[in-house]
């Protein structure tokens, strides 16, 4: 049984309808994966963020960015945004985005 409950917030869903299925699937699993627990550890793919308008955290699942809140009161984690970096440039819902 997980630790936290995952949330997408309906812009996340839309940045995730931007994508191909297979994709879509493969993040959507790659995010129940790892932030189901312990989404505050920093690890090779999450990183605290320093401050920015999107979020606090980011999870790194190759090209794509996933970007979330951790509500420690309710064990839940809220993914905010869904993108892609091609080289230093970040990209949600295909308009680039900076942090």
């Amino acid at each position: 049984m997980p630790d936290y409950q995952i949330e997408l917030t309906d812009d996340a869903d839309d940045d995730l309808a931007v994508l191909p299925l297979k994709e879509q699937k493969h993040v959507l699993l790659r995010i129940k994966e790892q932030l189901s627990f312990e989404p505050g550890k920093e690890t090779r793919n999450r990183k605290r963020l320093r401050e920015n308008p999107i979020a606090t955290w980011e999870l790194r699942i190759g090209k794509f960015r996933v970007f979330y809140e951790i509500e420690e009161g309710s064990k839940a984690v809220c993914v905010v945004a869904v993108g892609w970096k091609e080289h230093n440039k970040l990209f949600i819902r295909g308009k680039e985005r900076n942090l």
